[in-house]
């Protein structure tokens, strides 16, 4: 059975429509992209998955006991808050210590525990995010733009440890992003979103799809090309690769 299904599910405020006719699903263990131009409806449809927004039409059906990590597009803390990562973990409710530092080393923050979030970096926020995301040990983690501000060399690094999360909690992953080649190129299905599903498959067949060129232009086939080349052989320790390393904190 999929982790979640989706059937013929529209979303409508008001008069305006943002989503008509999505078809969708989500299996154990893969990962899946989500892209689309501006105003394509698909932070809406993350919404809906995770229970945030009801369907116009259609229908949602998840897995029996399905548990979902969110990781938010933004997410803002009052700079003025005294607030330290660990107490933010703890937040609605509180959490065993060994479970948030479980939680802290998957997702590459272990030694954030006792910084405040004011003082954390974009990539350091980013991951005490994840980390939260990751606390009920979820089957479905759900990405909305994680790394939006984040330098390529940062994204990158993130998107290696949202693969080794997947990896090690054996979840789903799905991701919102707008950059095209570098999350495409880490993912096993994409998902072409205009209002509906244009197109959908593995990252080349959506690439060379027409619905996806007419969107993105051609440019993003090569761009996708390129990323696969670069990152198809391995580096030695002298001259490593400036598009996969960890950005400096």
């Amino acid at each position: 059975m999929s982790l979640v299904t989706l059937a013929g599910v529209g979303v409508r405020f008001g008069a305006q429509t943002v989503l008509h006719d999505v078809d969708f699903h989500i299996e154990r263990g893969e990962i899946v992209t989500i892209v689309g131009p501006n105003g394509s409806g698909k932070s809406t449809l993350l919404r809906v998955l995770i229970g945030a927004q009801r369907p116009s039409a259609g229908r949602v059906t998840p897995a029996p006991g399905l548990r979902v990590g969110y990781v938010p597009q933004k997410l803002h803390i009052d700079p003025t808050l005294p607030l330290t990562v660990r107490r933010f973990l703890d937040l609605p409710r509180r959490i065993p210590d060994a479970v948030a530092a479980e939680a802290l080393a998957q997702a590459g923050a272990g030694e954030l525990g006792l910084r405040q979030m004011a003082d954390l970096s974009g990539g350091q926020f980013q991951r005490v995010l994840l980390a939260r995301a990751i606390l009920s040990r979820p089957d479905l983690l759900i990405l909305d733009e994680p790394t939006q501000g984040l330098d390529q060399p940062g994204s990158a690094a993130f998107y290696r440890r949202i693969a080794e999360v997947r990896a090690e909690l054996g979840c789903a992953v799905l991701m919102v992003s707008h950059e095209l080649h570098v999350v495409m190129a880490a993912s096993d299905r994409v998902i072409c979103l205009n209002g509906h599903v244009c197109c959908a498959g593995h990252p080349e067949q959506v690439a060379s799809a027409p619905e996806y060129r007419a969107l993105f232009g051609t440019g993003t086939q090569g761009a996708l090309a390129l990323y696969r080349h670069e990152h198809a052989h391995s580096h030695d320790h002298d001259h490593p690769n400036p598009h996969t390393h960890e950005a400096a904190e």
